[in-house]
């Protein structure tokens, strides 16, 4: 998609959910939002005294108006098809019931090239699956063509699940990076992009590594003036500096990619304790340092803008040593999993002070979704818990499992606020307030199957006609239990099933742990909307 140069002032109405702390939401029905030309967020209204117990979508255009007219000072509302707009007019968007407004995902860790192998892993863990299935496909797509075509569903697959924010490793060929920087402006999506960095002989395929430690940092240099070329500002994409792990790099190349962001001051992205093998191979690589975390310290690429990717078999003196330098951790919850790498202690890592959000990791993860991520995030942390409370390491048993488990909210934190933290946004995007920018998703949980609501009495009456806009599966599945309709079936489709009872939280949950992209409606970056599903 690509970005128009104009946005109009718009008001968004309805439920507004985010983040307020690690451990709570914020929840603002009958809130109305102003977004200015910028797509900043400038004003905030809401009508609890004037609708009590009613929903904002019974509220008349008129209050709204009122409010927006007179005490902002905004002009008259424009009709939503008018194509020119007086400067001071703004558009009205409502939400719709069942339906809330929603931070944009902050996807802390993908692999934009692997997208075309999500779901590939065999029999492998991480280091023979580098060699196997990682390396060859990366290689590939030094043809900008094949780079093209991948990039473009990767990021268009990222919005579509809600992510407006994303930090990209790419490869190591500069054209293809470039690329990516060029197809994350164009879809208007929020990127970090970093040329991948790995020059050591023997660890890296003949085919697929940096001639030497002064060609990767040319190349690398080549995309940051790329990025400053196609947006100078860095309002969209900013260039990240990204050693690919310690391994793969030789310490005099660590050494000038740290001199480099600190030239620079751009963030620094890496991975670090992933796996139980990979830490015993940094061991033996790097003698004189005492710890993983270490060999990032001494090259000077532990830094207060530094992402470092899993952190699943860190010491209780790296986490220290982390926590002091301002570091962050991205929790891969999907990829540790599937390559068997561990259990990642969140928990342990928040409670020492390190910022943590979510990344997808895909092709080590499965799926784009930072919603799936979440939800692993939740499952894992819960498995987490069984085994300290079968095995505790002190303490009681049930309180080593209590404080080992990640609950919705401090999943939806990570999602949101926590890699907003971890990206240095934390004062743009992850909450509705004055000042933030408008980084959102449009989420509907759709109808409710409450037979008793006076509104679905007619949806499940046995007398309407069979819908033509069915799916065959629906029918069948209407037409096996003779009980349900073709109008009850239909509802019954939607990911998220809610039966009229659901309080706020439990929704949430539902949506959390049930939930996939068609319950994201829509996506606005910077008040652009990047993102929009046919029924929209």
């Amino acid at each position: 998609m690509l970005q128009s140069s104009h946005l109009s002032r718009t008001v968004y109405a309805g439920t507004f959910i985010h983040a307020s702390s690690r451990n709570t939401l914020c929840v603002k029905e009958r809130t109305i939002v102003g977004v200015d030309e910028r797509g900043k967020i400038v004003a905030i209204a809401s009508f609890e005294a004037e609708i009590s117990g009613k929903d904002i979508e019974e509220l008349g255009d008129e209050w709204i108006d009122h409010t927006v007219k007179i005490q902002w000072g905004w002009g008259e509302r424009s009709d939503d098809h008018e194509e020119e707009m007086d400067s001071t007019g703004w558009k009205l968007v409502r939400a719709g019931k069942e339906r809330w407004w929603f931070p944009g995902f902050v996807d802390t860790h993908i692999h934009a090239p692997q997208y075309q192998n999500a779901g590939i892993f065999g029999e492998t863990t991480l280091l023979d699956w580098l060699e196997k299935y990682t390396y060859p496909i990366e290689a590939s797509l030094a043809d900008v063509t094949k780079a093209s075509l991948v990039y473009s569903h990767c990021v268009a697959a990222t919005l579509r699940h809600g992510t407006t924010t994303a930090a990209y490793f790419a490869t190591i060929a500069v054209p293809s990076t470039n690329r990516l920087a060029d197809v994350c402006m164009r879809a208007g999506q929020r990127a970090f992009i970093g040329r991948c960095n790995m020059d050591r002989p023997k660890l890296n395929p003949d085919y697929y590594r940096d001639e030497s430690s002064a060609s990767a940092i040319e190349d690398t240099r080549a995309t940051i003036a790329h990025i400053a070329q196609i947006d100078p500002k860095h309002d969209l994409v900013t260039p990240i500096i990204t050693p690919r792990f310690a391994p793969s790099c030789t310490p005099i190349l660590l050494s000038e990619l740290g001199k480099l962001s600190h030239e620079t001051l751009l963030p620094i992205q890496t991975h670090i304790s992933e796996n139980p093998d990979e830490v015993a191979l940094v061991a033996s690589l790097f003698q004189d340092q005492g710890s993983y975390a270490e060999v990032y310290d001494v090259h000077g690429l532990l830094t207060s803008r530094t992402i470092l990717a899993h952190a699943v078999h860190l010491t209780a003196e790296e986490r220290s040593l982390i926590s002091k330098r301002g570091s962050k951790v991205s929790h891969c919850p999907v990829s540790n999993s599937c390559l068997s790498s561990g259990l990642c202690p969140v928990k342990e890592l928040l409670n020492s002070g390190i910022d943590v959000g979510l990344g997808t990791d895909v092709s080590g993860g499965w799926s784009p979704s930072i919603l799936v991520a979440a939800r692993e995030a939740a499952t894992v942390s819960r498995i987490l818990a069984s085994v300290e409370r079968d095995h505790p390491l002190s303490g009681s048993k049930s309180s080593a499992a209590s404080t080992a488990k990640l609950t919705v909210e401090e999943c939806l934190y990570l999602a949101t606020v926590g890699g907003a933290s971890c990206l240095g946004l934390s004062h743009k995007i992850g909450r509705f307030e004055i000042g933030m920018e408008w980084d959102a998703q449009l989420v509907s949980l759709g109808p409710s199957l409450n037979l008793e609501h006076p509104e679905n009495k007619k949806i499940y009456s046995h007398d309407e006609e069979p819908s033509q806009i069915l799916s065959n599966d629906v029918i069948r599945e209407a037409e096996s239990l003779p009980f349900v309709t073709m109008a009850q079936a239909a509802v019954s489709d939607q990911p998220v099933q809610l039966w009229g009872k659901e309080s706020r939280a439990e929704k949430l949950a539902k949506w959390v742990f049930t939930g996939t992209e068609k319950n994201t409606l829509a996506v606005w970056v910077k008040g652009r909307i990047v993102h929009r599903r046919p029924e929209y």
